[in-house]
């Protein structure tokens, strides 16, 4: 028998395709923008919009220090790996229609209030 994910939920099958393109699109950047100011009334659009702005912003962070001589750079470029990967997992996650967890990074998502 299988345990459940903590880190994730159960497929919700009354998502709709056009909000999981957007949950997707979240991942992506600064377009996490997009669907964090277009689909309000979406928790799911929400949830995984508000966790893309934190990856967004994680990813901004990292980058200064891209500035500090070999050590950092070798630590910004491991990072962007990581990034890269947690993005691409989101938006498997987000077109599954999954609420999945960011580790540490969803416990800042939970945070943010734009109402």
């Amino acid at each position: 028998m299988e345990t459940p994910n903590k880190k994730e939920t159960p497929r919700d099958p009354h998502v709709a395709d056009n909000n999981k393109i957007l949950a997707a699109m979240s991942y992506l950047g600064f377009l996490c923008f997009v669907p964090l100011f277009l689909k309000k009334s979406s928790p799911f659009v929400q949830f995984h919009a508000k966790q893309g702005l934190v990856l967004f912003i994680a990813e901004v962070i990292i980058s200064f220090i891209n500035i500090i001589p070999f050590l950092g750079q070798l630590v910004w470029f491991l990072a962007i790996v990581v990034f890269c990967i947690v993005s691409i997992k989101g938006m498997i996650k987000a077109w599954d229609g999954v609420y999945w967890k960011i580790p540490v990074l969803s416990d800042y998502a939970k945070k943010i209030n734009l109402d």
